[in-house]
């Protein structure tokens, strides 16, 4: 079993049922004495670099969203089922839009009803999460039950 996040640890959002899930932005350079992740999904419009972890990538250009809704839901799921664990990384090119739709989704997987998953992740993770119109709409749409 790995060890997990910290809790007060920088991107660390705590999930209701008290899973730990770290959102991050790919731009910035992981710190020299920060925990790497031992399970990651990146949500970028192109293939991120090899990571020493296991990571899946999940084509999602920036400002939209994922080109494929049925691998979203698989690989976010699969995210949500291993933050018992593993220490799992959320994370796009800013940590914001893409990142941030996201971990509302995670939240959903989590109990959190659709319509309110937002302002969770936004009140816990970052107040400019999930960027657009489309990702707030995404996030609404999507249900726990798939």
């Amino acid at each position: 079993m790995a060890e997990q996040w910290d809790p007060h640890g920088t991107g660390v959002l705590r999930l209701p049922s008290g899973r730990l899930v770290r959102g991050r932005a790919l731009r910035r350079p992981l710190p020299a004495d920060a925990p790497a992740p031992t399970y990651a999904v990146y949500l970028l419009g192109k293939q991120p670099p090899e990571a020493p972890w296991e990571t899946h990538w999940l084509r999602w250009p920036d400002f939209r969203l994922p080109t494929d809704r049925d691998e979203a839901r698989r690989l976010l799921t699969e995210a949500w089922k291993r933050t018992p664990t593993h220490r799992v990384e959320i994370a796009c090119g800013g940590g914001h839009g893409r990142t941030g739709t996201a971990l509302a989704c995670l939240a959903v997987l989590d109990g959190v009803p659709p319509e309110e998953a937002v302002a969770f992740v936004r009140r816990h993770y970052d107040r400019h999460a999930v960027e657009t119109p489309w990702q707030r709409r995404y996030v609404r749409r999507f249900t726990a039950e798939g």
